[in-house]
């Protein structure tokens, strides 16, 4: 961990008492800060409240009292509570430094980033870019930041031999100043969180935030198979290299004819990287071109894109049951990561989708489900508007049930041995489930007890 003074006798107010906001607490409490924490719910389990207190940190529940800006210096910020928040804007109105976790991991951090963003494919690129570095480098490669470790926790312990591979939500990149990745990884960008946001030009530029500290020194992998991604990389300083499953530039990595290439060479086929659809080739070309600029060898790329089988929630293989295979992709909590998940398939699919309305329709699902899938099982506030797609698709079977666990015998029932069973929401859990993680434990749970009376 680096030496660093900045926070010594600061107070320093972290709001949100997540995982992340308890790594902040405790690493600010080890460099000599005043720490507050607040969260507006009070836990049910006060364990890390105690032992926070115990540490030093005062800890108010309940609430987010505006008092509590009184003589603070700085606001680490759970990177879910919105700028709009109360507590937030009033240390903006005061100019209050409001800043995310990451940052504060980035400022003690030895080791070098490389960090992670886009609206999907975020996880599945850090986790094999993390897998890659890892066989290859003298030190280690740590997965760390939206992908469900603090960077705060690993940071401190990370040598200079090391690299923190960071996956960075839009909403953690609001909050960044100094943080400054070697090779920044955007793997797309479509319309997502403008709840949060406000609107999708806010969410671009949030997400554009990844870039905006390197230089000449770095790199910017990027997708180039849409105009305003590559508009976007006219936006840095780092050098670019582009990834096209489309397009063919064969200035980065790139798909041609079933092979996988970087800069002329070619490294592996396509056909050969574990898990299914076209989005996964995508993410395996972000990390070939991350890999390669970071000398791994092919050997090492291919071992493990041909072994990785997948992040749970993300088009995860799950089992086998008389014949029909089921899959888990939770994460798909949007159209575009549904629409690449049924790419992957060939045919005889049930597809189990629906969830929170946000206002959209679905009638883009259509050409996809379109002699593709063979039932849908629609559930959550959406079902009536992914049924409609589904009649546009002319799809044999539609069927209405309570939730993602009611689907899965249903789903059994309906298919035949060669069916694929598909959990690809198209939509976020909340309507139903806290996350869409609990939305996938379920759905798997499910499926262990419908083998468990079928088998």
């Amino acid at each position: 961990m680096k030496k660093v003074s900045d926070y010594r006798d600061k107070n320093v107010l972290v709001l949100g008492l997540g995982k992340s906001g308890v790594s902040a607490a405790k690493l600010l409490l080890r460099l000599g800060a005043h720490v507050t924490v607040n969260d507006r719910q009070t836990p049910k389990d006060l364990k890390e409240v105690t032992a926070l207190e115990k540490a030093g940190a005062t800890v108010v529940t309940g609430s987010h009292p505006l008092s509590l800006l009184d003589e603070t210096n700085l606001v680490v910020k759970n990177p879910g509570i919105p700028y709009d928040n109360p507590l937030v804007a009033a240390a903006v109105k005061q100019a209050i430094p409001v800043i995310t976790e990451p940052e504060l991991g980035y400022v003690v951090s030895e080791a070098p980033f490389v960090s992670v963003t886009g609206t999907n494919g975020k996880t599945t690129t850090t986790t094999l870019i993390t897998k890659m570095l890892d066989e290859s480098l003298a030190g280690h490669a740590y997965a760390v930041g939206n992908i469900g470790v603090p960077v705060t926790q690993v940071a401190p312990q990370a040598t200079n031999n090391d690299y923190l591979v960071t996956e960075l939500s839009s909403f953690q990149l609001m909050g960044i100043q100094q943080l400054h990745p070697h090779i920044a990884v955007i793997t797309n960008i479509y319309t997502a969180h403008t709840d949060y946001h406000g609107s999708r030009e806010n969410y671009v530029r949030a997400k554009m935030r990844i870039m905006m500290n390197q230089t000449l020194d770095d790199y910017l992998v990027i997708n180039w198979d849409d105009s305003e991604w590559q508009e976007i990389s006219t936006h840095t300083k780092a050098q670019v290299v582009p990834f096209s499953r489309e397009n063919r530039i064969q200035t980065g990595a790139y798909e041609q004819d079933g092979e996988l290439y970087f800069r002329g060479e070619r490294v592996m086929a396509a056909d050969d990287i574990k898990v299914p659809g076209s989005h996964n080739v995508e993410n395996a070309l972000a990390a070939i071109a991350v890999a390669k600029l970071m000398n791994v060898d092919n050997s090492v790329i291919k071992h493990v894109l041909t072994t990785f089988s997948g992040v749970r929630h993300r088009t995860q293989y799950v089992t086998t049951i008389n014949g029909r295979v089921f899959y888990n992709d939770s994460k798909a909590t949007n159209i575009e990561a549904t629409l690449k998940a049924l790419v992957g398939f060939k045919d005889h699919v049930v597809l189990l989708a629906g969830g929170l309305d946000r206002g959209f329709t679905f009638e883009r699902l259509a050409p996809a489900m379109h002699n593709k899938v063979d039932t849908l099982i629609v559930f959550g506030e959406t079902a009536d508007l992914i049924a409609v797609a589904g009649k546009q698709a002319h799809v044999p079977q539609i069927i209405h049930v309570k939730d993602a666990v009611a689907a899965v015998p249903v789903a059994y029932e309906h298919s035949q041995p060669g069916s694929t069973i598909l959990l690809s929401p198209a939509c976020a859990s909340w309507d139903q489930w806290p996350t869409f993680e609990v939305r996938g434990d379920k759905y798997i749970e499910a499926i262990e007890q419908l083998k468990n009376e079928v088998i």
